[in-house]
């Protein structure tokens, strides 16, 4: 099945089709509710909106209230049961503080060495300013650090830090077939408690693509492990179990259409992103350490055809619009604002977030970037900054 590409916003990526999926991250902003990272498969020939995700849902009876919200009248239930303590063993809990956007964010991992290596997703860790892992079993809890990353096939290998003597997740060694029936484990509606949910596999084979979201980049995501599973937000970088709770995917995404299917990364591939990361070889998307930070906070609106909500003086730039600029960081000290509209990175025009983080991508902390943007008032400004290294992720 072809993917096709959607727009996406920063911190809820809705999504106009019937079969949707969802980034399984829980973000919680200051003072609003939780909201899920979404994605999109290719669309259908029936067009409808999806709803705000609520804060995780309630519990009763193992059933779950959808957490993400209903599209038009349907209202969704999300059949789980609390997590065993087989089925918890290797697991963690992430939570981490995103403190450019003023919000927190929660997600899943697998501990994959007793010295603290864990699997997750890179979108549960993405913008983070700090993390804090909590290991479900014994209630520990670790401060992390993102050792390297994979954005396109959304890999990330976090470090605890002190850590020892950690129960290691079980990796399966057989061969995955459809039908196989399976469990997704995870920190569902980022309760902080551990949640099964039940199925089988659909497909070994599926192609999904994001939805880019403000300064956060779209990306296809192929050969995923489809499943009947209702997995929810916060479930993201958890494990996807066998029936011998034996590790075969790391869940990242689940649809919102009319009945949840979970999608997860195949674990071989999972864990040879992982050795490449250890080995600190920086080729074919793996990236190790720190990330480069321009220090803007993008705009929802007003990119692509340069029109605003909040000023529309700027409708015959085409470009990316500052939502907000962070103190200190190399935007600031350039002198944009919010309101400014960046056109051109390294000479290249950017017309998207997705052109702009793109082309930021290109470059490491520490190198220096020709940036371009219009202010307010139209004129037009081009100044060399130098990136700094993102916080953690």
């Amino acid at each position: 099945m072809t993917a096709a590409t959607l727009p996406r916003t920063r911190t809820r990526r809705s999504v106009r089709l019937v079969l949707a999926t969802v980034l399984l991250s829980v973000t919680a902003l200051s003072a609003g509710p939780v909201a899920a990272n979404a994605a999109a498969l290719a669309p259908t020939s029936e067009v409808v909106p999806t709803g705000w995700p609520g804060r995780g849902g309630s519990r009763s009876g193992g059933q779950e209230t959808d957490p993400f919200g209903s599209t038009g009248d349907r209202a969704t239930t999300v059949d789980s049961e609390a997590a065993t303590s087989a089925q918890s063993a290797g697991v963690v809990l992430i939570d981490t503080i995103l403190g450019y956007q003023n919000a927190a964010a929660a997600g899943t991992g697998i501990v994959l060495t007793s010295t603290g290596e864990v699997l997750t997703n890179y979108h549960v860790v993405e913008g983070s300013t700090s993390i804090r892992v909590t290991i479900a079993s014994t209630g520990q809890t670790y401060t992390a650090s993102v050792v390297g990353h994979d954005e396109a096939d959304d890999i990330a290998l976090l470090q605890l830090k002190g850590a020892s003597g950690l129960t290691v997740a079980k990796i399966d060694d057989d061969i995955v077939r459809k039908t196989d029936a399976v469990t997704a484990v995870g920190n569902a509606g980022g309760t902080d408690s551990l949640s099964a949910a039940s199925g089988t596999v659909i497909s070994l084979s599926r192609t999904i693509t994001t939805q880019s979201e403000d300064g956060v980049a779209g990306e296809t995501l192929h050969k995923l492990i489809e499943t009947d599973a209702d997995v929810v937000a916060g479930d993201s970088g958890g494990p996807l179990y066998d029936d011998e709770n034996e590790v075969i995917g790391v869940t990242t995404a689940a649809s919102t259409g009319a009945e949840i299917n979970g999608y997860a990364i195949p674990i071989d591939r999972a864990l040879s992103i992982v050795r490449q990361i250890t080995s600190g070889t920086e080729s074919g998307g793996v990236e190790i350490g720190a990330s480069p930070f321009l220090g803007v906070e993008y705009s929802s609106q007003g990119y692509a055809d340069g029109t605003s909500a909040q000023d529309t003086s700027l409708s015959t730039t085409s470009g990316v619009l500052i939502a907000g600029v962070v103190s200190g960081g190399p935007a600031a000290d350039a002198g944009l604002e919010a309101g400014d509209m960046i056109t051109a990175v390294g000479g290249h025009p950017v017309t998207s977030t997705d052109d702009l983080a793109g082309a930021l991508a290109a470059y490491e902390p520490g190198e220096r970037v020709a940036i371009s943007w219009t202010d307010t008032a139209g004129t037009n400004h081009k100044v060399a900054v130098t990136l700094a290294a993102s916080p953690i992720a």
